[in-house]
C-alpha cells in the first residue's frame, strides 16, 4: 500500500495546482485531493523528510500560525476568526504535506499548465463575450473583467508565476525544451499586459530589476536595470496622475475618466487604506489585536460615515471589504506581535536566499502581492502561499551542482 501511494501522492499535487484557477467549476475536487494527500501523508512520510522544515523562515511562519490561533482562543474570538486561519492552515499544511516529494518539476510543470489552462479559459470567454455584444474591448474594459477564470489579481499572480518557473528552467547550452519555455514566458506575458494586471506588470519590472544582481556582472544588466527603473519610475508617475485626475474630477463633480471609472482599482485601496488608518488611530497601539471578523466590521462603519456616495456606500458595506493590505490586516486583527512575526518571516526569508534567485523573486512577488491584498482571505491565495513556503524549503539547501537547472 505504501508503494501504491508513493507513486499517486506527487500526482495528487501536481492535480490540485493544475484545478486551483478552476476552484469555482470544480469546488469539491481541491478538497478531495487535501483529504487523500491528508490520508497519505504518515504512510510515505520518511523521518529524514522532516529536515526540510528545519529553516529560522519556516519556523516563523508556523509560530505565526500557531500564535494566532491562540491569541483568537484565548480572546474568545476563534469561532469568528476560523476563516482565516483556516486559509493560513492551508499554506501551512500544504508546504508540510509537500515534504515527501522529491521531484519539484512536478509541481512547477502544474503551475505552468494551470497558468496556460486558465489563458485559453479566459480567451475563449472573451471571444464569446466579444461576439454577443457586438463590440471589441481590452485592458479594464467589462469584457476583459468578465471573461477572466479568476480576479485579474491572482491570475496575474499566476502567469507570473510562469514566467519565473520557465525562465529558472531556461538552460545556457541549447535544449530543445528552452523553446517552449521561451514561448510560454511570451504568451503569459503578453497576457498580463493584455488583462491590463498593473500589479503583475510591476512585479515582472521589480523582478527584471533584482535578476541583474545575479550571474555575471555585464553591461547589458545594467542597461535592462537603468530600463527597469525607468518604467517603474513611469508607472509611479502614471498612478500619481490618476489620483490627481480622480481628485480634480471630484473637486468638480464629474466623471472621471472610463479607463479609471471601469478599473476602480485605486479609488477601493484608497478607500479601504484610508479607513484602516481610522481603525489604527481610533483602536491606538494594539499588541492582539481586535479580530479579523471585528476589522471587517469596523471598515463597514467607517464605510458608512466617510463615503457619501450612496451607490457606493451600498456596494463597500454589500462586500465588506477588506483592508486589502495584508500587512495592515494582521496588525489591526491580530495585533504587533502577529505583524512583528510576518515581517520576520519575509525578512530571515530573504537573508537566507539571498543568493539564489528564484526563491529571492518568489518572496518579492509575496512582498509586493501582499502591499495590495489580503492573501490569506482568498483560498487561492492562500494556496499560492503555499507553493512559497514550497519553493523556500525545496531551495533551503544548495543542490549538487551537476542537479542544478543553469539560468540564464
Amino acid at each position: 500500500m505504501r508503494i501504491l501511494l508513493s507513486a499517486i501522492y506527487p500526482y495528487a499535487f501536481l492535480l490540485l495546482y493544475l484545478i486551483i484557477p478552476f476552484d469555482n467549476y470544480i469546488r469539491a475536487l481541491p478538497n478531495i485531493l487535501l483529504a487523500i494527500l491528508v490520508f497519505a501523508f504518515p504512510f510515505i512520510v520518511k523521518k529524514e523528510d522532516f529536515k526540510k522544515l528545519k529553516s529560522l523562515p519556516i519556523a516563523i511562519f508556523l509560530v505565526l500560525f500557531a500564535y494566532l490561533c491562540i491569541d483568537s482562543l484565548i480572546s474568545g474570538r476563534l469561532a469568528e476568526d476560523y476563516n482565516i486561519i483556516k486559509k493560513i492552515l492551508i499554506a501551512v499544511g500544504l508546504a508540510i504535506l509537500y515534504i515527501p516529494v522529491a521531484d519539484v518539476k512536478k509541481i512547477n510543470s502544474a503551475i505552468i499548465f494551470s497558468a496556460l489552462a486558465a489563458i485559453i479559459f479566459s480567451v475563449y470567454n472573451f471571444v464569446l463575450i466579444t461576439d454577443a455584444t457586438g463590440s471589441f474591448a481590452l485592458g479594464d474594459s467589462p469584457q476583459v473583467i468578465e471573461s477572466l477564470l479568476v480576479d485579474r489579481l491572482y491570475l496575474g499572480l499566476l502567469s507570473t508565476f510562469s514566467i519565473l518557473i520557465s525562465f529558472q528552467a531556461i538552460q545556457k547550452k541549447y535544449h530543445p525544451n528552452n523553446n517552449y519555455y521561451l514561448a510560454n514566458i511570451f504568451v503569459n506575458a503578453l497576457f498580463i499586459i493584455l488583462i491590463a494586471s498593473k500589479i503583475a506588470v510591476v512585479s515582472l519590472f521589480v523582478l527584471l530589476l533584482i535578476r541583474q544582481f545575479y550571474g555575471q556582472r555585464k553591461i547589458w544588466k545594467a542597461i535592462m536595470a537603468i530600463v527597469a527603473i525607468t518604467v517603474l519610475t513611469g508607472l509611479f508617475f502614471i498612478i500619481k496622475n490618476e489620483k490627481v485626475i480622480q481628485f480634480k474630477q471630484a473637486e468638480n463633480k464629474q466623471s472621471p475618466p472610463a479607463f479609471i471609472e471601469n478599473s476602480m482599482t485605486y479609488e477601493l485601496r484608497a478607500v479601504v487604506w484610508e479607513c484602516a488608518q481610522d481603525v489604527i488611530k481610533n483602536e491606538g497601539f494594539s499588541l492582539t489585536g481586535i479580530g479579523f471578523d471585528a476589522t471587517k466590521d469596523k471598515l463597514v462603519s467607517c464605510y458608512e460615515a466617510q463615503i457619501s456616495n450612496p451607490k457606493k456606500k451600498e456596494k463597500f458595506i454589500l462586500e465588506r471589504y477588506n483592508t486589502h493590505n495584508q500587512f495592515l490586516d494582521f496588525y489591526i486583527s491580530a495585533g504587533f506581535i502577529a505583524l512583528l512575526l510576518f515581517l520576520a518571516f519575509i525578512v530571515f526569508s530573504f537573508i537566507s536566499n539571498r543568493k539564489q534567485f528564484f526563491p529571492t523573486a518568489m518572496l518579492a512577488m509575496l512582498l509586493m502581492y501582499c502591499l495590495v491584498e489580503n492573501l490569506f482571505h482568498r483560498q487561492i491565495g492562500a494556496y499560492y502561499v503555499g507553493f512559497i513556503l514550497i519553493v523556500l524549503i525545496t531551495n533551503a539547501k544548495p543542490k549538487p551542482a551537476e542537479n542544478k537547472i543553469k539560468n540564464i
